[in-house]
């Protein structure tokens, strides 16, 4: 009777087929170091997003009067709803945190090199699609800070061309009110997950075909590459069940994180009336926020945190050298990525800070170390040899 099912099974879907193919037959270096465990805790975590957010619906109701009211019963009246609330919020941030660091090993170990540019394109549109995602979701608990980060964010399109008509469309008044909550409330449930799962696959795909890069930056012979199960299935499993441990430790103990994951202010309900004092982004946001105070025109505030997107983007053609590992490069360049790190940091700590003189000129100098390293690099990666 198994064996009947099996084979009943294997006719209409090979599952076999797939698992020898992507597991088994499926061969990745032998090389690789904990740095690469970040592509599957991001996998994880969006899961983590996707489940969450879908059991919130049954609860949550997208309009003025009820948003708030009915997150706040979530939070105290539905069995379990604090849990659900906070490992969709403060995994929100903790998505974040793995974005971040599967960035920097990309940038470490050159993984948008030849033949390898498609994989980071579609990287870098997955971490635009995930910001878009974080600051539609923002603004559905409704609550003050919500309510006027929206107000900030959507105003920003008036610096462009036919940019009032695109604000007005996109929150569909002329102030954000009943009908943009219900408009992001559209794109963070629906519009943009599709298009996040989408670009999810493909980059899979595209990684599949082109293959995993190393920590060498080699590309490795046959020889040096070994079946991806059982040995990485066993080894990435470990890394996830230590990542869940930590994880909930944070959901069950920290879940706000001192109010840098969620801010204890945003527990007010939006008041169009009252502006508040400290407007203050999230961290994840903090960086590209700070950008944007740092210069005066709105303008060119605008195009730099845009360009501050472009420039990794572009990575793959400004990096000259024939080395791609950090381990292989000069000095120099060692100091210009810790120099970006550094800048990066600096920028998100001065972004959550209120604005003073001498902040504002700190965070100038932050902004010319972050575009330095790549819109440098086609002068000083050239000179670089294997």
């Amino acid at each position: 009777m198994k064996r009947k099912a099996d084979g009943w099974l294997e006719q209409r879907f090979p599952w076999r087929q797939a698992w020898q193919r992507h597991m088994v037959q499926y061969v990745v270096p032998k090389n690789l170091n904990l740095w690469y465990v970040f592509g599957l805790l991001a996998l994880l975590t969006l899961v983590n997003q996707l489940l969450s957010g879908f059991w919130l619906l049954f609860f949550y109701t997208p309009t003025v009067t009820g948003a708030f009211d009915s997150l706040q019963a979530i939070m105290r009246d539905v069995p379990f709803g604090w849990l659900a609330r906070y490992m969709h919020s403060t995994g929100a941030s903790i998505f974040f945190v793995v974005i971040y660091l599967h960035l920097f090993r990309g940038l470490l170990y050159g993984s948008y090199q030849a033949p390898r540019e498609l994989v980071w394109l579609l990287g870098m549109a997955l971490f635009m699609l995930l910001v878009m995602e974080s600051c539609c979701g923002y603004l559905l608990p409704w609550g003050q800070l919500s309510y006027w980060a929206a107000q900030v964010m959507t105003s920003l399109l008036t610096v462009l061309p036919f940019g009032e008509a695109g604000m007005v469309w996109l929150r569909g008044d002329y102030r954000v009110s009943g009908v943009t909550l219900h408009r992001f409330f559209a794109m963070h449930v629906l519009g943009i997950p599709m298009v996040i799962v989408l670009c999810v696959l493909a980059h899979i795909k595209a990684l599949r075909h082109v293959g995993s890069n190393n920590p060498s930056g080699l590309e490795l012979s046959v020889r040096d590459k070994i079946p991806f199960h059982p040995h990485y299935t066993f080894k990435e499993a470990n890394s996830a069940l230590v990542f869940a441990i930590i994880f909930f430790a944070i959901v069950f103990f920290a879940p706000e994180m001192r109010g840098y994951f969620i801010d204890p202010q945003n527990n007010v309900p939006a008041n169009p009336l009252v502006t508040p004092e400290h407007l203050v982004p999230l961290w994840y946001m903090a960086p590209f926020f700070a950008m944007l105070r740092a210069i005066p025109n709105k303008l060119l505030g605008v195009l730099t945190m845009l360009g501050a997107f472009g420039v990794l983007g572009a990575l793959p053609w400004l990096d000259k050298s024939s080395s791609r590992s950090m381990r292989s490069k000069s000095c120099f360049s060692r100091l210009m990525l810790l120099f970006f790190v550094l800048s990066f940091v600096a920028l998100a700590i001065l972004g959550m800070q209120d604005e003073t003189p001498a902040r504002m000129w700190f965070a100038r100098l932050a902004v010319c170390g972050y575009f330095a390293y790549p819109l440098l690099m086609p002068w000083y990666s050239r000179y670089e040899r294997l």
